[in-house]
C-alpha cells in the first residue's frame, strides 16, 4: 500500500475534513496546505495526484496519535525519514489505544486472522530474530476492520435503519387473555 492510499483510508475512516487534516499536520509541526492535502488525497488514477512522502506521512501519524491520545509532557516527536508498514501498524495502534487483543479481533472481524506470536513479530526490533516484516494485506485488512467497526457499510446501515422502521414496536400481550 502506498502512504496515500493509507492516508485516504484514514481519512475516510474518522471521516476527516481539510481542516482536521490541516490541524493534524500542524501537531506534529508541519504547515499541510489545502492544496498539498487535496493533491495526496487524490485517485492514483488521477495525473495531479502528489505521492506523500515517508517524512510528512509520519507527520500525519504523529498529528493523529497527539490527536488522540494527547501530548505528553517532555517527548519530543521524531518524524521518521522512511516508514514501513510495521512502523504504520505501531502509530495507528498507538493512536488508538489498541492492544493486541484489539487488533487481532479487527483482523478477525474481517476473516483475516493471525496468531498473537506473527502479530508482536511486526512490533519486535528488526534486529531481533523474530522480527518479520508486515505485508501490505495485513495492514490493508486492519484498515478495512476498523472502517468496518467504526464506519460500517451504509447498505448495512439502511438495512438495519429499514427493518427498525418495520419492527412492530409495543407490548402484544396486552389484551389477550
Amino acid at each position: 500500500m502506498t502512504n496515500n492510499q493509507i492516508l485516504r483510508q484514514i481519512r475516510y475512516i474518522f471521516d476527516f475534513n481539510d481542516d482536521k487534516m490541516m490541524q493534524l499536520f500542524a501537531l506534529a509541526d508541519y504547515p499541510a496546505t489545502r492544496t498539498e492535502i487535496s493533491a495526496w488525497l487524490k485517485s492514483d488514477a488521477d495525473t495531479s495526484m502528489v505521492k506523500i512522502n515517508d517524512d510528512k506521512f509520519s507527520c500525519f501519524l504523529n498529528g493523529f496519535i497527539v490527536e488522540k491520545r494527547g501530548r505528553k509532557e517532555g517527548v519530543v516527536l521524531v518524524n521518521e525519514k522512511r516508514l514501513n508498514n510495521n512502523q504504520i501498524l505501531r502509530k495507528i495502534k498507538i493512536a488508538l489505544d489498541f492492544k493486541d487483543d484489539d487488533i487481532l479481533q479487527t483482523l478477525k472481524d474481517v476473516n483475516f486472522g493471525i496468531s498473537r506470536h506473527e502479530l508482536s513479530a511486526f512490533f519486535r526490533k528488526p534486529d531481533h530474530k523474530h522480527f518479520r516484516m508486515c505485508k501490505d494485506q495485513v495492514l490493508r485488512n486492519f484498515l478495512y476492520g476498523l472502517q468496518e467497526k467504526i464506519r460500517p457499510n451504509e447498505e448495512e446501515q439502511a438495512s438495519t435503519k429499514e427493518w427498525q422502521d418495520k419492527k412492530p414496536r409495543g407490548n402484544f400481550n396486552k389484551g389477550r387473555r
